[in-house]
């Protein structure tokens, strides 16, 4: 999730964006085992919007593969088994308001729905 009042308000002032991704429920995230998992190299990613298709696409096409992310933030974090890695999101980003409800799901995993409060 984007705030992109707060993102705009911290790109005028030309200061770093974080503030705008990084607010208080700003990252719904579902349960996740990695017994549960599959090749996590290839899996079609999707978004929904009260049912209606937003994103649709696959984790083939990030402009880097899992192992080359992982590889390269090993530079700058320890990172740990668990650790989660934010990659961004395909086309399709579009506004939400209050009441939404928002799906979105990796194939093979159970899909997580929250509404916009």
């Amino acid at each position: 999730m984007t705030r992109r009042d707060r993102q705009m308000e911290m790109r005028q002032m030309g200061r770093p964006w974080e503030i705008g991704k990084a607010f208080d429920l700003s990252a719904p995230i579902a349960p996740l085992h990695k017994a549960d998992t599959a090749d996590v190299n290839q899996a079609g990613i999707w978004l929904q919007v009260n049912g209606e298709d937003h994103q649709r696409s696959d984790i083939r096409h990030l402009i880097w593969s899992v192992n080359e992310t992982i590889s390269y933030l090993s530079g700058f974090f320890e990172l740990h088994p668990g650790d989660l890695i934010f990659t961004g999101t395909p086309e399709g980003v579009g506004a939400v308001v209050k009441g939404d409800v928002i799906t979105g799901n990796v194939d093979g995993l159970t899909p997580i729905a929250v509404r916009v409060v």
